[in-house]
């Protein structure tokens, strides 16, 4: 079978905030590295996802927002491939669509960020914690019953600005976000794993195209964290099997452990209550059969419940 050609000239869609755009121009940079003639564009484009910031994602389609016009824009033929947060990426890709490539992973954690306390156990009570995720909200309720906890929408300047106005005594941010955007010194200190469980895919970068593009997905190959894309496959295939998205609150994260693939999920209701956890094994090459694993261990432990309860409070 016959190499596919490689593209002279790719169009790279993204969205336009600052974090989407540092990724772009990281993966701009990266295939310019890689291939000294090619010429890699960046077509910027403001989402719905983006356009609407006075509501939280769980009420008006979750994280698919984010997604949907750079889909358009390559089915129309305007740009090749998009680069997102693996995090923002639907469990369910539509028809027809790929991740080509999972790029390294940035540090997963949450980062606390606080202009007057060290972390989420100095906070007193009443304090008001600003988060846009109910995976993260759940946490702190669990753990902190004591917290006010707020919605806080918009990108990462936004979310510090109102931090910074006071409307929040702290708020919970992806510590990549802030590392990649040069904002290291506005993280107070780090969640580890075990207090708060990132989100699916957290930290990664993911390449998405048409699966029949075969140009691209032989361009983009190099720019595949083997490690990374084990980890990540694994976390959405549980995910998958628990209808994850915005409505849900749950966490994984996979890491490589003595050589072996090991996963930490959880999926609780958003006030804190009934969390079910779960960590397994499983051989590096099969992450997949390791997420599917969890997600049933999750499901023998009650998580249809759960799931059903979610879906009588947010019907359709």
């Amino acid at each position: 079978m016959s190499k596919p050609t490689l593209p002279e000239k790719v169009v790279i869609a993204s969205r336009e905030s600052l974090l989407a755009m540092w990724q772009a121009k990281h993966v701009q940079a990266r295939l310019q590295q890689l291939y000294p003639g090619l010429v890699v564009e960046i077509l910027g484009m403001t989402t719905q996802g983006d356009r609407i910031l006075d509501v939280t994602l769980n009420k008006i389609g979750g994280k698919g927002l984010f997604v949907k016009e750079l889909e358009i824009a390559m089915e129309a033929g305007q740009a090749d491939f998009a680069v997102h947060s693996s995090k923002d990426v639907p469990m369910q890709l539509p028809a027809g669509f790929t991740l080509a490539a999972i790029g390294e992973r940035e540090d997963p954690r949450d980062a606390f960020v606080s202009n007057r306390y060290a972390d989420l156990t100095a906070l007193p009570a009443g304090a008001v914690v600003g988060t846009s995720s109910l995976r993260r909200e759940c946490q702190i309720r669990s753990r902190f019953p004591q917290l006010v906890v707020k919605p806080l929408r918009g990108n990462v300047q936004t979310r510090l600005r109102k931090l910074d106005e006071g409307q929040y005594d702290a708020i919970i941010l992806a510590a990549a976000g802030l590392r990649r955007l040069a904002l290291t010194e506005r993280i107070t200190s780090l969640l580890p794993t075990e207090a708060s469980l990132p989100a699916v895919g957290q930290g990664a970068l993911a390449i998405e195209c048409r699966a029949d593009r075969e140009d691209l997905l032989a361009l983009l190959a190099p720019l595949n964290h083997p490690e990374t894309a084990a980890c990540v496959r694994a976390e959405r295939a549980m995910s998958r099997v628990l209808g994850g998205s915005c409505q849900v609150p749950l966490g994984g994260f996979a890491e490589v452990v003595a050589g072996q693939l090991q996963l930490r999920a959880f999926i609780a209701m958003p006030d804190g209550s009934n969390m079910l956890q779960i960590t397994l094994h499983g051989p590096v090459d099969e992450p997949e059969m390791l997420g599917q694993r969890a997600a049933d261990a999750l499901l023998q432990q009650g998580a249809a419940n759960i799931m059903a309860a979610l879906d009588d409070a947010h019907p359709g």
